[in-house]
Parts: C-alpha cells; structure tokens; sequence
C-alpha cells in the first residue's frame, strides 16, 4: 500500500537529519570546495518547504483555482523530477531557495524542522477540501497541489539525504 504524502512528509526529519546524529557541528559547516556544506542543503530544503508552506497558507481562503496548463518544459521536468524522480545535475538552485553562505547547524536544523511542522499545518487546513483546486507555482514544474507539493519535496529531500549520506559515507 502506498503511504500518503503527509506520512512521507514525516519520515524527512529522519531521512535528512539522521546521518548527522553522530556529528559534529564542524562537520555540518564544512563541505567540498564549490560546494554547498550539509548544513547549507539542509537550509536549502527548509527554505523550500517554509516558502511553499506559507504561500499555501496565504491562499487557504483563494477561490477555487484551476491549474495552468504545463509549458513543454513544464512537461519534461515533471517527467524528470516526478516520473524518473532525476534532478539534473549543476543546476541553480532557484535564488529564493539558496542558503547563505555561512550557516549553522543549528539554525539550518530549527529552520528545516520548522519547514516540516509548517507542511503539517498546511495538511491539517488544506487537505481533504482543497486537494483539487488550489495551486502554488514551482518554479520547474508549474502548479502543483497541496499533495504534489508535498511529493516534490520528498522526491527532493532523499536527492539531498543521498548526497548527505555520500559526504558522511553512510
């Protein structure tokens, strides 16, 4: 049986924060040069899932929405991100969702498991009534719902708990 997304939604504090148990915070801070340290991925993924959260919520009360039709790269990401779930590699990340430069583990850690109670609340307010007619824009994939939002961010935490797990050999 498939599980549904607020549960998977669930298992990403573990997924993502659970190769860091044994840690240090030096450990989070530092990454490979030209790259993006644990932490600065973790914040990246908390500032996705607080941003697309609060939009969701500022649009709890928006008249029932249709969705836009997808533009053909609208089309070939969904298949890559959703279908194949493949992100492309040396790909920016959109500007709103880049971390800054220096980050701690401990803000990026509250911001991310912030992010997650932020879903759990989008779940309970939106969900089942708007599951069809309310849409928030990805900046790939074009309008998404409640539940394909939660999907993509799932899809996109174990993308970055493998790289986590492969900086930490895990």
């Amino acid at each position: 049986m498939t599980r549904a997304p607020h549960q998977r939604m669930a298992d990403l504090p573990t997924l993502v924060l659970g190769p860091f148990r044994d840690r240090s915070d030096g450990e989070w801070e530092s990454g490979p040069p030209g790259k993006w340290t644990s932490a600065q991925i973790v914040e990246h993924l908390a500032l996705g899932l607080n941003l697309s959260a609060a939009t969701f919520q500022a649009r709890r009360n928006h008249a029932p929405m249709s969705r836009r039709p997808r533009t053909p790269a609208e089309q070939i990401a969904t298949f890559f991100i959703f279908g194949l779930r493949w992100f492309p590699t040396r790909r920016k990340a959109p500007e709103r969702t880049t971390p800054a430069v220096q980050i701690s583990r401990a803000s990026a850690e509250a911001h991310f498991l912030a992010g997650i109670e932020a879903w759990d609340q989008v779940d309970r307010a939106l969900l089942p009534a708007r599951r069809a007619d309310l849409f928030v824009k990805h900046p790939r994939m074009g309008d998404l719902t409640v539940e394909e939002w939660m999907r993509f961010h799932v899809i996109h935490a174990r993308h970055h708990a493998r790289q986590i797990r492969r900086r930490f050999g895990a």
